[in-house]
């Protein structure tokens, strides 16, 4: 299994560059959790809670946190991927419906350019994550 980015129409991979707008400390902690998705295989269950929970239908969310501050990844698995869709920082006790929306908005235009018959740049899924 592997995490990778998911990459809009225009290139952009808004869970990476999130990541790499927070401080180094920061993105470490975080990334190390997302390494974690990286050991799973194919036919192994997801992580458990707390590091990681459904959130509605397949959408899922990793749990991270530095400090007190917590962090949330919304993804989706699509085959032997893990598409990370969006990341915010957790300030309240339920996810925000924007944010789920703007994840489930996110692998619908993943699932509709990965479907597509002629695939054009660029494509749905970007860097693999770390």
């Amino acid at each position: 299994m592997q995490a990778v980015y998911y990459r809009d129409a225009q290139g952009r991979e808004p869970v990476r560059a999130y990541l790499e707008a927070l401080p180094p400390e920061v993105r470490e902690e975080i990334v190390s959790t997302i390494k974690l998705l990286n050991r799973l295989g194919p036919n192994d269950p997801p992580l458990p809670f707390p590091l990681s929970s459904q959130v509605e239908g397949p959408l899922r969310e990793l749990r991270c946190h530095h400090g007190r501050t917590l962090y949330r990844i919304l993804y989706q698995r699509s085959g032997n991927l893990f598409v990370l869709l969006h990341i915010l920082e957790k300030r309240s006790a339920q996810l925000p419906k924007a944010d789920k929306a703007v994840a489930q908005q996110r692998w619908a235009d993943f699932k509709e350019r990965i479907d597509a018959a002629e695939r054009r740049p660029p494509r749905p899924v970007g860097h693999d994550a770390p």
